[in-house]
C-alpha cells in the first residue's frame, strides 16, 4: 500500500508541474503572439528560432513524461508484489494464530488430564499405602503362624521320635519272635514250593513265579487303530488292558488272544494305563486332558477326573490303598485325586511337564520322571519336594517300580536306561544297547516280576532285553513292523506284552 501511494503522489506531482509549465509557456508565448502584428518578414527569423527552441523543450517533455511512465509502472509492479507478499504474511500470521489457539486448547486439555492424572495417582498410592500396611500386618501373622508351626513341628516330632522308640521295640519283639517262627517252620516252607510257586510267610503277600527269558511270539493282536501307546496286566492275572490312539480300551486273553471286553467313553487318545490293585477299577490317561475311570465288572465310567489344562500323560494307582490315584500333565502339574470320591486332594506344579510317574510301595511318595531328565520323589501329603537326581541327558519317557519296591527303572531319550535305590537314590545299573532307541516321550520299559531282567522297545520295532543281576542283554525279539511304544511283564512272572505304533499286540513266551 504504501509503494502505490507513493506512485500516486509521484503522478500528481508530475501533473502540476506539467501545469505550472504550460502557464510559463502561454507567458513566454505571449510575446510571440503581440510580434504576430509586426510584419511576418521581420518576425520569421524569431519564429524559426522559437519553433526550434520549443521543439527542443517538447521532446525533452516526452522524455521526461516516458521515464515517468516506466517508473510508474515499475512502481506499480513492486506495489503489486508487496501486496501480494502482504497477502501472504496475513494468511500465515492467521494460520499461526490458528494453531496458537489450538495449541492453547491442547494445553488446556492436557492441564485437565494431567489433574486427573494426579488425582489418581494420589489415590493409588493411597491404596499402595493401604496394601503396604495390610501386607505388614499379614507378614507379622504369617511370622507368627511360621513360628507357632515350627513350635508344632518340634513337638510332632519329639512326638514321632516317641513313637519310633515304641515302635523299634516293638519290632526287635517282632523280630525276634518272627526269627522263632522262620526257624521252627523252614522244612514246611520248603514244602510249600510247587511248580516254582512260593508263597512268603507274611500274611497278603503275593504270589510270583520266576520270570523266564521270552522268545516266542505267541500272539500277534491287531488290537487298536492308530497306535496303541499303553498296556498294563491286571494284578497276579494273565488278562492284558490296552489304550490306544482310538479313544477304546480294550480287555485281552493273552492265551487265546481273544478280546474279552470293550471300554468306550474316552474323548482323546489313551496316553497312559493303570488298574487298582483289587482289579475293580481300571484308569485311563487322556490327550483330552482328562482321566476316566471305569469299573471293570459293568464297563461303565464311574469318575471323570477333569482339573488338568493340558494332555493327561501319566496315571498311577496307590498299590498300598487301591484309593489315591496320581496324575501327570503337560501343563506342569502333578494331581492326587481321591478315588472314592472323585476329586483332587493335592495339586503340585513344577517348571518341567513330567512324562511318567509310579507310586512307592507304601503310596507316602511319588517318583516322576521329568522332560529335564531328572527323577524326582515327592511327599503325596505335602507334595514338598523330597530328593531328586539328574537320571538322563533327556528327557524321562518311563518310571516304573520294581516289584518290591526297592528300585526305580527309568528310560530316557538318550537311549538309556538307568535303575536307582529308591531309598538313596544311586543308581544300580545301566542298560544300553546301540540298537535300542527310545521311540517317544511317553516309550514304557518295565521290570519282569522276579526283578531279574528289563525290557525295553525300539524304534526299529525290536524289543531288548538285559539281565539286572550282570547288565549283559540277554535276547532280543523281532515280530513288531513299527515302533515300539509300551511294555509290560505279567505279574505272574510271564508272559511279556507288547505294543508299537501300528497298534499291534504281541505277546511273547
Amino acid at each position: 500500500m504504501a509503494y502505490e501511494e507513493v506512485a500516486i503522489e509521484a503522478i500528481k506531482h508530475a501533473l502540476k508541474a506539467l501545469r505550472k509549465r504550460h502557464l510559463v509557456e502561454e507567458g513566454a508565448h505571449a510575446p510571440a503572439l503581440a510580434a504576430l502584428n509586426r510584419p511576418f518578414v521581420l518576425q520569421g527569423s524569431e519564429w524559426k528560432e522559437k519553433a526550434e527552441n520549443l521543439e527542443v523543450e517538447l521532446q525533452q517533455c516526452y522524455k521526461a513524461q516516458a521515464r515517468l511512465s516506466e517508473q510508474l509502472v515499475v512502481e506499480v509492479a513492486e506495489s503489486r508484489a508487496s501486496k501480494s507478499l502482504l497477502q501472504e504474511k496475513e494468511t500465515l500470521i492467521t494460520d499461526l494464530q490458528n494453531e496458537l489457539n489450538q495449541a492453547r486448547d491442547e494445553c488446556s486439555h492436557l492441564t485437565e488430564l494431567l489433574a486427573e492424572k494426579t488425582k489418581g495417582l494420589e489415590l493409588l498410592m493411597a491404596e499402595h499405602q493401604d496394601l503396604k500396611a495390610q501386607l505388614e500386618a499379614m507378614t507379622l501373622r504369617a511370622n507368627n503362624a511360621e513360628a507357632e508351626n515350627k513350635t508344632l513341628v518340634d513337638r510332632w516330632m519329639l512326638q514321632k521320635m516317641q513313637d519310633a522308640e515304641r515302635l523299634n521295640e516293638a519290632n526287635a519283639l517282632y523280630g525276634d519272635m518272627l526269627d522263632k517262627v522262620k526257624a521252627a517252620s523252614i522244612e514246611k516252607l520248603a514244602r510249600q514250593q510247587v511248580d516254582g510257586v512260593v508263597r512268603q510267610s507274611e500274611d497278603g503277600a503275593e504270589f510270583y513265579v520266576e520270570s523266564s527269558i521270552p522268545s516266542t511270539c505267541k500272539q500277534r493282536i491287531p488290537a487298536h487303530d492308530g497306535g496303541c501307546a499303553s498296556i498294563v496286566f491286571e494284578y497276579n492275572s494273565s488278562k492284558l488292558i490296552s489304550g490306544g490312539q482310538d479313544r477304546a480300551i480294550k480287555m485281552w486273553d493273552t492265551t487265546s488272544g481273544s478280546l474279552t471286553n470293550s471300554l468306550y467313553g474316552c474323548l482323546g487318545s489313551v496316553l497312559d494305563l493303570s488298574v487298582t490293585h483289587d482289579n475293580k477299577f481300571i484308569i485311563a490317561a487322556s490327550s483330552s486332558n482328562n482321566l476316566y475311570v471305569w469299573d471293570a465288572n459293568s464297563g461303565r465310567i464311574r469318575h471323570t477326573l477333569t482339573g488338568h489344562i493340558d494332555k493327561v500323560c501319566a496315571v498311577d494307582v496307590s498299590k498300598f490303598s487301591s484309593r489315591h490315584v496320581v496324575s501327570a500333565a503337560y501343563d506342569r502339574t502333578i494331581k492326587v485325586w481321591d478315588l472314592q470320591k472323585g476329586y483332587c486332594n493335592n495339586t503340585i506344579i513344577f517348571h518341567s511337564n513330567c512324562n511318567s510317574l509310579a507310586f512307592s510301595m507304601d503310596a507316602l511318595t511319588i517318583c516322576s520322571g521329568h522332560v529335564d531328565g531328572n527323577l524326582r520323589l515327592w511327599d503325596v501329603q505335602t507334595g514338598k519336594l523330597l530328593s531328586e537326581v539328574a537320571a538322563h541327558s533327556q528327557a524321562v519317557t518311563s518310571v516304573s517300580l520294581s516289584r518290591n519296591g526297592n528300585m526305580i527303572l527309568t528310560s530316557g531319550r538318550d537311549n538309556l536306561h538307568n535303575l536307582f535305590d529308591i531309598r538313596t537314590l544311586e543308581i544300580c545299573g545301566t542298560f544300553r544297547s546301540n540298537a535300542n532307541r527310545v521311540a517317544s516321550n511317553w516309550s514304557r520299559s518295565c521290570i519282569s516280576a522276579d526283578d531279574g531282567y528289563v525290557t525295553a522297545g525300539s524304534v526299529d520295532g525290536s524289543v531288548h532285553i538285559w539281565s539286572v543281576s550282570n547288565g549283559k542283554m540277554v535276547s532280543t525279539l523281532k515280530e513288531h513292523t513299527s515302533s515300539v511304544l509300551c511294555c509290560s511283564w505279567s505279574g505272574l512272572g510271564n508272559p511279556l506284552a507288547t505294543s508299537d505304533k501300528s497298534g499291534t499286540i504281541c505277546i511273547w513266551s
